[in-house]
């Protein structure tokens, strides 16, 4: 089963951002605590850095998911500008875009919260911030919206069992349910074959991610291609799929998915017609 460690942001004597009494640490708490209680109704594992009005600094949070084993690290807070009502949306923050699965996750974050109000900031890396620099599992830092900006709050506040849906959603999109022990997911043979026979009829590929919007899946895909593989985007039920390889047997899909889960892809071979 995998497993979430879910950090509110700030906490006891550490407000974070305010604006006209409003104080960010609440604002992530009760967001943490909504997205967290969701995970683990959908079957995740789930650990709080803190479920109440404590202060954690941000190497104990790391330690915390670090001495978990945890699959990956959520932590949420809201924005803040130098003058109030000037800037507005959500935006999610990564250590580096060297490990895809939290790129993947940040995306299909953003591209949720946008469906609910928010303006789409997009993702950014951020390699000074301890709980994305110091955790050993893909990290996301969440920023639902600017706490001093009235559009983001009453989306907040008007949507937040919506927020908290998505943000869930977001996670059972990207992250597997089961993990092995090298954290990849679990599926009889590795391979969604669709009901179709394996002979020449077929080609297999193998699928590194899927998305709500084709900006986030063909950012994957030139990815892809800079590593080195061949790749591809379809759509199919309003979800935009990004496939690696067109193979004319299966053992050489399995060959694709070995290189690019040692890179750190989550994957499943898929077989399309010719």
């Amino acid at each position: 089963m995998a497993t979430i460690v879910i950090d509110a942001g700030h906490g006891g004597f550490d407000n974070g951002a305010m604006y006209q009494g409003r104080k960010e640490k609440n604002d992530n708490l009760d967001l943490a605590l909504a997205v967290g209680n969701l995970l683990k109704q959908k079957g995740y594992d789930v650990i709080f850095t803190r479920d109440s009005d404590v202060y954690q600094s941000p190497y104990e949070k790391a330690q915390i998911a670090n001495e978990a084993g945890a699959d990956y690290f959520l932590s949420f807070h809201r924005n803040a500008a130098e003058q109030d009502n000037t800037y507005n949306g959500v935006q999610t923050l990564i250590y580096s875009w060297d490990d895809p699965r939290a790129g993947q996750l940040a995306g299909v974050i953003n591209e949720d919260l946008e469906k609910l109000g928010f303006q789409n900031l997009g993702i950014e890396e951020r390699t000074g911030l301890v709980v994305l620099r110091q955790t050993e599992m893909p990290a996301v830092l969440i920023e639902t919206g600017f706490i001093d900006h009235d559009k983001d709050n009453r989306i907040f506040d008007g949507r937040f069992d919506e927020i908290a849906e998505a943000i869930a959603s977001a996670v059972e999109q990207t992250v597997p349910l089961t993990q092995n022990a090298a954290g990849q997911e679990q599926k009889d043979e590795g391979c969604d074959c669709r009901g179709m026979q394996r002979d020449g009829d077929v080609v297999y590929g193998v699928e590194a991610g899927r998305f709500g919007y084709h900006t986030t899946a063909n950012f994957l895909a030139d990815q892809l291609e800079d590593q080195g593989f061949s790749s591809y985007v379809f759509e199919e039920d309003g979800i935009v799929h990004v496939v690696a390889g067109k193979e004319d047997s299966l053992e050489d899909a399995l060959e694709i998915q070995n290189k690019l889960r040692n890179l750190g892809y989550q994957t499943l071979i898929i077989a399309a017609k010719r």
